[in-house]
């Protein structure tokens, strides 16, 4: 495989790495040589320590002296303090899109990724579900207009990625679950109706939490 510009190169790599990662194809604590990846990927030793340091950033692997680089492991702790954070962004979101929108095409966006969201999971396409419910977050970036709260989501994405993978590779019918609670928190929004949106949030991640927590146990 050669990746090639215009995008980043180590952002290419960094992303085909985190797509091994989240998949579960690459194992907690198994290494990842330099090496062995350039050799793989046929692009400089250079480029692949940057896309490390990315992955590092993003929470897929940790960086040990003299160890190199191995998959992060998903802990319960981790897990629980991943969503402990990533459902008050989500609120944060929410809140601004309840707050900022004006009429049906600040909204358009959203029916849009409603339906790709019903389109993956009538084909059981779990990756595309997850991808199209990222793109939740990023239809509502404009309306916060916060570049910290943006970087901060998108640096957090692929770890919350790598547990609804899991969760949603052995229990499939989350999918509907996940889409009904969309739907809902959109009411809401319409509505602007915060406590509500907030509410679904937060029962969304507890929900979300546990699933991913019996599916560690039955590692």
């Amino acid at each position: 495989m050669t990746f090639k510009a215009p995008d980043s190169l180590a952002e290419q790599i960094a992303r085909h790495l985190a797509e091994r990662i989240i998949r579960g194809e690459l194992k907690p604590r198994e290494r990842i040589q330099e090496q062995k990846v350039t050799q793989a990927l046929n692009v400089s030793r250079g480029s692949v320590r940057e896309a490390l340091l990315i992955l590092e950033r993003r929470h897929l692997i940790a960086i040990l002296p003299r160890r190199g680089a191995q998959v992060s492991e998903l802990t319960a702790h981790n897990v629980r303090s991943l969503y402990a954070l990533m459902m008050e962004l989500y609120i944060l979101l929410a809140r601004a899109v309840a707050d900022a929108w004006r009429d049906e095409a600040d909204l358009a966006p959203f029916l849009a990724i409603e339906q790709r969201l019903i389109d993956s999971l009538q084909r059981g396409d779990i990756h595309a579900f997850v991808a199209h419910s990222f793109d939740i977050m990023r239809a509502a970036y404009p309306f916060a207009d916060n570049p910290y709260l943006q970087e901060t989501v998108e640096n957090l994405l692929p770890a919350i990625g790598r547990t609804y993978h899991l969760a949603l590779e052995r229990r499939t019918g989350e999918m509907g679950q996940f889409l009904d609670t969309f739907r809902q928190l959109l009411q809401a929004i319409i509505d602007r109706d915060q406590v509500r949106a907030r509410e679904l949030l937060i029962g969304y991640g507890e929900r979300n939490c546990q699933l991913v927590l019996a599916a560690l146990a039955e590692r």
